[in-house]
């Protein structure tokens, strides 16, 4: 099976996922399958939220949108052009997929298909049923991959490499489980914001976005602040007011109190607006619905602490003087080339 017919399929796959938005779902009579899918589709959106309770409509819609709009002719050209994959696959590829967010695990099983190896898929219990049904729309337009993607809910074998992505703790049975096999273990990381006291009202709630998208349960969510000594956070409360029906999901909800409750019984001192607390805190991963933050007196001071402890963080969020940094309300947007932990899967996987 070539590149260009595997790439063909995921183009078509990202035509597919195009038609459905939270604004409102548009069947194209151009796409392919249509008739099969597209009503089932819609189906197991609905029901998405009674298999996992924070895949809420609103979240696997989105999820949904960002791999349409990831998957277009344009945006895979750009993301491959740099790499020789003329002599990569037959590998079989053993990936342990997160099940935190929708279709966290796609970039991985995309990454193994396009570089012409096998995909054997072991899905975290939290996330069973998105991706099984966008591989069987992938095969009804490119039958050949039938043969290239396996399923798996026991333990994985007969694997030439594997990708695995879990928590620390995890990740040392992985590290040594697979510890003769070619691998990328993923471990816990957390994304922060630098923040210098002088941003618009539109880069706060761009903020707002990176904290609550997914509920703040992904690894590019931020989940820490630094902030200038002195920093008066009242901006930054009014500019997330708009995130404030977040509240009203149960499961956001119980973890709110719950850990309002914790914060309070040990008298730390907290900063909240009754949908979200924020704690002062040399911590970089904080609780659901918290937000830990931390003074500075030296900007740079900040920079090489992030630099020493990258092992520990996945985005950098802040203004375009901050290096490295994404723009404000943009680490839920990944473009294909934006490797998880800065870890490029293409060379690795070309490379097997």
């Amino acid at each position: 099976m070539t590149l260009t017919e595997t790439k063909k399929a995921f183009i078509e796959l990202g035509k597919f996922l195009s038609q459905f938005s939270l604004d409102g779902n548009h069947k194209n009579p151009e796409v392919l399958h249509n008739e099969d899918f597209y009503d089932n589709f819609i189906t197991l959106i609905e029901l998405s939220r009674s298999h996992n309770g924070w895949y809420t409509e609103e979240q696997v819609y989105f999820s949904i949108k960002s791999w349409a709009e990831a998957l277009t002719p344009e945006n895979l050209d750009k993301w491959l052009e740099n790499y020789n994959l003329e002599n990569s696959g037959g590998k079989s590829v053993g990936l342990i997929l997160a099940g935190n967010i929708p279709l966290v695990g796609f970039h991985d099983f995309l990454s193994v298909l396009i570089t012409g190896h096998t995909a054997l898929v072991k899905m975290s219990s939290n996330d069973q049923h998105l991706l099984p049904f966008l591989e069987k729309y992938l095969i009804a337009v490119e039958p050949k991959l039938k043969e290239r993607i396996v399923f798996t809910e026991g333990k994985l074998e007969n694997f030439d490499a594997v990708i695995a992505t879990g928590s620390n703790n995890t990740a040392r049975y992985f590290e040594y489980y697979f510890k003769d096999k070619p691998s990328i273990i993923r471990k816990n990381r957390n994304s922060v914001a630098v923040l210098t006291g002088n941003e618009s009202k539109e880069e706060l709630v761009g903020l707002g976005e990176d904290i609550f998208r997914y509920f703040g349960l992904g690894c590019r969510n931020v989940s820490k602040l630094f902030v200038p000594k002195g920093y008066d956070f009242k901006d930054f409360f009014e500019a997330i007011y708009e995130y404030r029906d977040v509240i009203f999901y149960e499961k956001y909800a119980n973890n709110y109190d719950y850990n309002k409750a914790v914060f309070l019984m040990s008298n730390f001192k907290l900063l909240d607006n009754e949908f979200l607390t924020l704690k002062e805190d040399s911590s970089y991963a904080s609780p659901i619905s918290s937000v830990f933050y931390e003074y500075y007196d030296d900007i740079n001071e900040v920079m090489a602490r992030l630099t020493a402890e990258n092992g520990q963080i996945q985005c950098i969020v802040g203004k375009e003087t901050i290096k490295g940094s994404i723009p404000f309300g943009q680490t839920q947007k990944p473009a294909l080339w934006d490797y998880a932990d800065n870890v490029d899967t293409i060379a690795f996987l070309s490379k097997i």
